[in-house]
């Protein structure tokens, strides 16, 4: 599967909110009906990577 639009790197190296990644990952999810190809599973990684750097040491460190 191709990965979706939402799914690109803002440019400039800006960061997505982490609002917007998990929006993608639960997508993900949805649309491999629960069980991740390979590439989808190398989707599912950076998309976690994404996240975590986009809640921020702080948000992470609060729970």
């Amino acid at each position: 599967m191709s990965p979706t639009p939402t799914s690109t790197p803002c440019p400039s190296g800006s960061a997505r909110p982490a609002a917007v990644v998990n929006e993608d990952i639960r997508d993900l999810w949805q649309r491999s009906g629960g069980c991740l190809s390979p590439e989808d599973e190398e989707e599912y990684q950076r998309l976690l990577v994404e996240w975590a750097a986009a809640t921020g040491p702080n948000a992470r460190s609060a729970a």
